[in-house]
C-alpha cells in the first residue's frame, strides 16, 4: 500500500515548515512543502494528497493582522477545492500561524460543514506583547482523530496574536456541544475565551491548534527533560502519527 500524501502549505513569512515536514516523515508520510502560489495558480492540486497542513509563522508579515493574507487567499481563492478536498474524507491541520488562517478563512469552526463563514479570529495576547513559552494543553475531546490516545501535550507558544475570540457566546455554546473543543490551557496564558487552545470543525477531520506540537518531536527538546526521564520521542509526534494511522486505513 502507498504511503498517504501530505502537502505542507507556504507563503511569504512561513517558518515552521521543516519541522512539520520533518515530523510527517517520522509518522511515515510522504510529504511535499508547496507554495500556496501552486495552488492558486494550478500547479499542484490539493486533490493529490490525503492530508493539508498550515504551518506556523508570520505569512506575509502579518501586516494586515495576523495570517489574515493567506486566510484570505484561502478563500478566495480556494473557495471550492478545500470543502471537496475535506469533504472526500482528508485531515486538515493548521498550527499556529496555520491556525489563525483557517480560523479567519471560515474553515473552523465550520459548522455544518459551512467552511467559509468567520465565526472566530484569534487576536492580541491580553498580555500585549510576543509570548514565547511552554504550555500544558489538557484534551477536552475525542472528536477529532488527531488526538487519539493523547491526553495531555506539554508543548510551546510562539506568538503575539493567539487569543481566541468568538463572535459571540453562542459560538462557544455551540462548540462545547458539538464537541469541537479539543485542548484547552491548563493556565491560560494569553486571555483566549473558554481556555480555548484548539478546536476542529463537526467532522472532526480539521483540527487547529496555537500551540506547536512540531516542536517536540523529540523529548530533548522539552525544558522539563533535563529533570525527570522520558521516552525518546517527543509527546507532540503523536498527533503526526495519529493522523497517519487513520489515513493509511483508507
Amino acid at each position: 500500500m502507498a504511503k498517504p500524501n501530505a502537502i505542507v502549505l507556504r507563503a511569504a513569512g512561513t517558518n515552521c515548515d521543516f519541522e512539520t515536514m520533518a515530523a510527517l516523515s517520522l509518522a511515515g508520510f510522504k510529504a511535499d512543502l508547496v507554495h500556496i502560489n501552486e495552488l492558486t495558480r494550478k500547479k499542484k492540486s490539493l486533490q493529490d494528497y490525503r492530508l493539508l497542513v498550515v504551518p506556523g509563522g508570520f505569512t506575509f508579515g502579518d501586516y494586515l493582522g495576523s495570517a489574515k493574507v493567506l486566510a484570505n487567499k484561502l478563500r478566495l481563492k480556494l473557495s471550492s477545492e478545500i470543502p471537496e478536498f475535506i469533504e472526500s474524507g482528508n485531515l486538515v491541520l493548521g498550527i499556529c500561524n496555520g491556525f489563525q488562517a483557517l480560523v479567519k478563512a471560515g474553515i473552523l469552526p465550520g459548522f455544518k460543514g459551512n467552511y467559509s463563514e468567520q465565526l472566530a479570529t484569534l487576536t492580541f495576547n491580553k498580555s500585549g506583547h510576543f509570548q514565547d513559552e511552554w504550555v500544558l494543553l489538557k484534551k477536552e475531546s475525542n472528536k477529532t482523530p488527531f488526538v487519539k490516545g493523547v491526553e495531555s501535550i506539554y508543548c510551546p507558544i510562539n506568538h503575539g496574536e493567539g487569543r481566541f475570540v468568538p463572535k459571540d457566546r453562542k459560538v462557544i455554546e455551540r462548540l462545547a456541544e458539538n464537541r469541537q473543543i479539543v485542548f484547552k490551557y491548563a493556565e491560560n496564558p494569553n486571555g483566549s475565551v473558554a481556555d480555548i487552545a484548539g478546536i476542529c470543525d463537526e467532522t472532526g477531520r480539521v483540527f487547529g491548534l496555537m500551540p506547536h506540537p512540531e516542536k517536540v518531536l523529540f523529548s530533548i527538546t522539552n525544558p522539563l527533560s533535563t529533570r525527570k526521564d522520558f521516552p525518546e520521542e517527543g509527546e507532540g509526534m503523536q498527533i503526526f502519527r495519529n493522523a497517519f494511522e487513520f489515513l493509511n486505513k483508507k
